[in-house]
């Protein structure tokens, strides 16, 4: 089976596509729009999901991470670049899998101080595409500009953990 990028985004105005994947100014007005994306993402959590269960956190990404497939494989064509610098959706929307499960880490530290970490985290496995997370990048279209960073979440997220895990029986 060959992942196809979704249709759908192509029935949708250009402008409003690039909106959406930039964030609008986000993306294309500030500098360093990955880890403005990043903020965005974690200050949406900390609004909206930061009592939500596991459940919910991985069902929301789900939904929220196709929607972003299909938009920022479009804005790619529309730009005409790959994975260009501005489309910040894909950071977005990835941002509450690096918490997944904060709460339950040991001694459960204050949601800032797990939040801060988990940024943290994100940003240094984006920006560095370790454990075969720049492999990612190759799959078509938004498959690709969102696999990274999903990946690049779930290792920030395991990393806390097991930071926590370490912390706790030192």
């Amino acid at each position: 089976m060959r992942l196809r990028h979704p249709r759908w985004p192509s029935l949708l105005p250009a402008r409003f596509v690039t909106a959406c994947a930039t964030l609008g100014p986000i993306g294309r007005k500030l500098p360093a729009p990955g880890t403005w994306g990043s903020l965005a993402g974690v200050a949406c959590f900390a609004v909206f999901l930061p009592r939500a269960s596991p459940g919910l956190i991985l069902a929301a990404t789900a939904l929220v991470g196709y929607l972003a497939v299909g938009i920022c494989g479009e804005a790619e064509r529309i730009l005409g670049r790959s994975d260009p610098g501005e489309v910040v959706l894909d950071e977005f929307v990835v941002m509450p899998l690096c918490l997944l499960g904060w709460s339950a880490l040991a001694g459960s530290p204050p949601f800032w101080v797990a939040a801060v970490a988990a940024f943290a985290l994100f940003r240094l496995f984006d920006i560095l595409k370790p454990l075969g997370i720049s492999r990612l990048q190759e799959l078509p279209g938004g498959w690709g500009v969102v696999a990274d960073d999903l990946a690049a979440a779930l290792a920030a997220c395991a990393t806390l953990h097991l930071g926590a895990w370490i912390w706790s029986v030192v």
